[in-house]
């Protein structure tokens, strides 16, 4: 086997990119060799890898789920918003510069599909089987001169496709018919087929639909999947969480102690890496909500101030919503506070900044004996060090650099008195060192909890990707997705009319688009 698949999808949050971890880790457990891939990704959580690349999380949880080491060729460009008009571009994991959306998509992203092609073939002279993750949809025909990531890399490899849709959101059957009817009939003949996400119920009750489908395309549905409740896999964007309230989906599990600890996330603005707090909601008893006003920390143990790819303006947000006062209160009384990367350096003393806000000098939160100053030259690492008589492991991804000027050392940044903070991204994923830390916080919060014993974060994410390779191998044709990515799309395929349209004329400033 030396063949591939793109899995695309008729919406953004679609399933994607568990529907290419499942088919990765159906795969793996079969032998196979295999590699996720994403030409493009936008996302504000992100990883770094063991030779110091930036990719998605969420490819490096594919790589996970394939059980092998992630890499820069999985996801060679990545997008990392910093308005609602510009991101920083990550090439091969490293930053080239900041870019509108009209400069990406006006040229520079048709001069990156040699890079993403080049790591494509490098991936399938490695690997048995290549599954590719498309961005958004494939017909957003707006945006196809220049795709790469969709039917561009699909065209370029000659991979199949199979469309992921969301049947939960409703009007999946109009999604799957659409999606066909508005690709060129070069593009259509790589289409195969459908892949329902999501469905509660009888499925003798959909498979009517799915019939007429079929008749009105020429193409089959591969499989339905059911909905699927706990599986909190990374997901590539955390501005859909951000809103107030959301609640980290976590075991279902009493508390091992008396109490239950609550956890308060403000919900920061380009909020990134808010995966940190997974490790957190898999603890038994331990419940996290992310929150946006000064009234929702009141009842919280620990309040943490998550990563983002605003410090200065997730600042001005805590403030503007009376969270910074609130964290000032906390802090005075002596209750808990962790920072993350960014929310860690908005609770140091000063922040210079002519690099990502260009804001200059800002005063921050005053919480911390600390002075950051934000450099051209980002930071990835992957730290390994010790921190309350434990072993913890980390990952860096930061332009901010920290001066500390006192307290406790602390993962290589702070603590003064119930006050924590680090640039180290998944440090609570150290079993060890996450129940030590809990426990400090309890005593601190004067909560009668208790850590549980033997909670292996590491175990539990390997059992929610076990989960995802069962969705596939239960519900899915998997011998027809093995055809698919042996040998290629059938060749029978028929056109579905209109097919796309004529491409539209360049947008003039006032129409660009958010990449």
């Amino acid at each position: 086997m030396s063949g591939g698949l793109l899995v695309a999808g008729t919406t953004s949050d679609a399933g994607k990119s568990v529907v290419t971890a499942g088919i990765c880790r159906w795969l793996a457990r079969k032998g196979v060799s295999v590699a996720p891939f994403k030409a493009q990704n936008m996302s504000l959580n992100s990883f770094v890898t063991r030779e110091g690349a930036e990719i998605g999380r969420a490819q490096a949880m594919q790589a996970q789920a394939a059980r092998v080491e992630p890499s820069a060729l999985m996801n060679p460009v990545l997008l990392k918003p910093g308005g609602d008009r510009s991101s920083q571009v990550v090439l091969m994991g490293k930053p080239v510069g900041e870019m509108s959306a009209r400069g990406y998509h006006g040229g520079r992203q048709e001069q990156l599909l040699g890079t993403v092609t080049d790591c494509l073939e490098q991936l399938r002279g490695s690997y048995d089987a290549v599954i590719c993750e498309g961005a958004g949809s494939p017909a957003e025909i707006n945006l196809r001169r220049t795709d790469i990531v969709n039917m561009g890399i699909a065209r370029a490899a000659g991979f199949p496709v199979v469309v992921v849709g969301d049947i939960d959101r409703g009007g999946v059957f109009a999604s799957f018919f659409g999606t066909t009817a508005l690709l060129s009939e070069a593009d259509q003949a790589l289409v195969a087929g459908y892949l329902v996400n999501k469905f509660r119920g009888d499925v003798t009750l959909l498979e009517p639909g799915l019939d007429m489908l079929e008749k009105l395309t020429g193409r089959r549905t591969y499989g339905v999947l059911p909905y699927a409740h706990g599986l909190g896999i990374d997901e590539e964007d955390g501005l859909r969480v951000s809103l107030r309230g959301a609640v980290r989906e976590s075991v279902v599990a009493p508390p091992v102690g008396e109490d239950v600890l609550r956890v308060a996330v403000c919900a920061v603005p380009l909020m990134s890496n808010f995966t940190d707090v997974d490790a957190l909601a898999a603890e038994p008893g331990v419940v996290v909500r992310f929150v946006d006003r000064a009234e929702e920390l009141a009842d919280a143990d620990l309040v943490v101030v998550p990563g983002t790819r605003g410090t200065v303006k997730a600042l001005g947000w805590l403030r503007e919503r009376g969270l910074a006062d609130a964290l000032a209160r906390r802090a005075a009384e002596g209750r808990p506070v962790l920072g993350i990367c960014g929310g860690f350096q908005v609770l140091g003393e000063h922040i210079e900044d002519d690099v990502e806000s260009r804001a200059g000098a800002v005063d921050g939160l005053g919480l911390l004996p600390v002075r950051v100053r934000f450099e051209r030259e980002k930071t990835l690492a992957r730290p390994v060090g010790s921190a309350l008589g434990e072993r913890v492991e980390g990952y860096e991804i930061h332009h901010g650099v920290a001066r500390v000027d006192g307290g406790e050392p602390f993962l290589d940044g702070c603590r003064v008195g119930a006050v924590w903070g680090t640039h180290w991204h998944g440090s609570l994923e150290s079993d060890g060192f996450r129940r030590a830390f809990l426990r400090q916080v309890a005593r601190a919060a004067g909560r009668r909890f208790v850590p549980a014993p033997d909670t292996s974060f590491g175990a539990l994410r390997e059992e929610q990707l076990d989960r995802l390779g069962d969705l596939i191998e239960q519900h899915a044709d998997t011998e027809g997705l093995l055809r698919l990515i042996e040998g290629g799309a059938p060749s029978s395929l028929p056109f579905v009319p209109p097919g796309a349209p004529p491409q539209p004329p360049e947008p003039t400033p006032s129409q660009e688009a958010t990449p």
